[in-house]
């Protein structure tokens, strides 16, 4: 079995990681640059497995524990992009990587966008899930209310509330393994509370306030957008109009699923991407490729 490496690291002063997997040498076949996955509070360094089940046999998996998240220093108050940006580049300096194929999710997808856009040669390919390009009124409202049921002392009212605003719970759209989705982000919000970690709380609260630059476009990376096509978060829609303005992007959904779509349909997420991250380049005749333009149903 192949042995995880972790990696210390310090920005701006603060302390974070990450973690490698080397790619198993004995699994053969195809072979593509390092995948940084990044995500928001509730998956740091440790919270991927089904990307190291599926990307370990192409590819060293690098996960993280970026400032803010996770086992890192809490992020100071302020504008954080500059630094995340700064962090994510100490991993790639520090991998003697190229370059890498990064993912990110929901939070993390913003900070990945942000270093694409900042350091478009050094990225292979680039996949964005659960993309939070638009937060509108009704959810920073009941985020309001999850932080003062936090303020009040009530940890299980705010992890509920919290965890309740990230997901779709109209039973008339099915959304698989909806239930056992809801209970782990409950517990996960919970027990960061109940841990003293200020990061769950923290991030959430900045992916609705310190709102991430996703305009601008991005252009010489092959990029893939997806979300579930009951995300609540940002709407399917909205994030569909944020991938056109990625040259040459696709934008697909996936079914029964919201903006927890990692955990609902974890391991047709994982595929998903390795899929990407592995495929052939296109074919120059076939560039660029219209942003948004569907694969033959638009779906997975």
């Amino acid at each position: 079995m192949t042995q995880e490496i972790i990696r210390s690291l310090t920005v701006h002063g603060l302390r974070y990681g990450y973690r490698v997997l080397p790619r198993d040498e004995r699994a053969g076949g195809t072979v593509t640059d390092p995948v940084l996955v990044l995500g928001g509070a509730l998956q740091g360094m440790f919270g991927w497995p089904q990307m190291d089940e599926h990307l370990g046999p192409v590819a060293d998996v690098v996960t993280a524990d970026l400032p803010g998240m996770g086992t890192a220093d809490p992020l100071p108050p302020g504008a954080a992009a500059t630094l995340l940006r700064d962090a994510v580049t100490g991993i790639v300096d520090d991998l003697g990587a190229p370059r890498v194929n990064l993912f990110g999710f929901s939070y993390g997808a913003a900070i990945a966008f942000g270093w694409a856009r900042h350091a478009p040669g050094r990225v292979a390919r680039l996949a964005l899930g659960g993309v939070p390009v638009h937060i509108g009124p009704d959810q920073r409202e009941h985020w309001q209310r999850a932080r003062q049921r936090l303020a009040e002392g009530d940890q299980e009212g705010f992890a509920a509330l919290a965890a309740d605003g990230l997901m779709c719970l109209d039973p008339d759209k099915p959304v698989h393994r909806r239930e056992l989705a809801r209970r782990y982000v409950r517990r996960s919000f919970l027990h960061a509370v109940r841990s003293g970690s200020a990061h769950a709380t923290d991030s959430l609260h900045r992916a609705l306030a310190d709102r991430p630059e996703f305009s601008g476009g991005l252009t010489g990376v092959p990029a893939l957008v997806f979300t579930g096509e009951h995300d609540t978060v940002t709407s399917p829609e909205r994030q569909r109009e944020f991938a056109a303005t990625i040259e040459g992007s696709r934008f697909l959904t996936l079914p029964e699923s919201d903006h927890w779509v990692v955990l609902e349909r974890s391991d047709e997420v994982a595929a998903l991407v390795t899929r990407f991250f592995t495929e052939p380049p296109p074919a120059p005749a076939h560039l660029p490729r219209q942003a948004g333009e569907p694969e033959p149903s638009g779906r997975v």
